[in-house]
């Protein structure tokens, strides 16, 4: 049986497709400064951009939106150039019509993020938004975590195709769901069941 293990273990230390999508794990810089504990599922939410992509069917961008209490994600394509009314469009469609407006959302300091539009827009509904730093993930960590995971995914998943990359969305966001994460102490989808 150890043999059949160290057998595994090399095989997959060599497997070139986990080599490539492999992501670095580096030591974050400062102290962190957690936000508070949510106080139920879909009221505060993380914001981010998973930006570089090939064109695929006209997207170049995925916007990742993360509940920070079940850990629960949905993955939108989006085309450039877009703005704040077309983000929030998507929002609307993909997040607020099957799980109600959040009371605050916590995003890096995105120019389409701090618009006048995107800041008056949530002011209407009555929704905080939320700014972290740029480039210290400390208060936004989970999102930037949910985006390495998910990109590995999409990378192996797209190796030999890179330009199909939102066809396999929908695939994506239900294996992210499905997987066990230890901060919950089971999948984001079970939370729901």
């Amino acid at each position: 049986m150890e043999g059949a293990q160290i057998a595994c273990r090399n095989f997959i230390q060599q497997c070139s497709v986990c080599q490539q999508a492999k992501h670095l794990n580096t030591k974050l810089a400062g102290l962190l400064q957690p936000l508070p504990i949510p106080n139920g599922v879909w009221q505060d939410i993380f914001l981010d951009y998973v930006e570089g992509l090939p064109k695929s069917d006209g997207f170049s961008v995925i916007l990742v939106v993360v509940d920070r209490l079940t850990k629960y994600a949905h993955f939108f394509p989006l085309k450039h150039p877009f703005s704040a009314l077309s983000v929030a469009q998507v929002i609307y469609d993909g997040v607020v019509k099957l799980h109600g407006l959040p009371k605050t959302m916590v995003s890096d300091r995105d120019k389409i993020f701090t618009s006048i539009v995107w800041t008056k827009l949530f002011k209407l509904v009555g929704v905080q938004l939320l700014f972290s730093t740029a480039y210290h993930p400390q208060t936004d960590g989970q999102t930037e975590r949910v985006n390495q995971c998910f990109e590995m995914y999409l990378r192996c998943a797209v190796s030999d195709a890179p330009k199909k990359w939102h066809a396999w969305l929908a695939q994506a966001e239900f294996w992210y769901n499905t997987n066990f994460h230890t901060a919950i102490g089971c999948s984001p989808f079970n939370v729901w069941i």
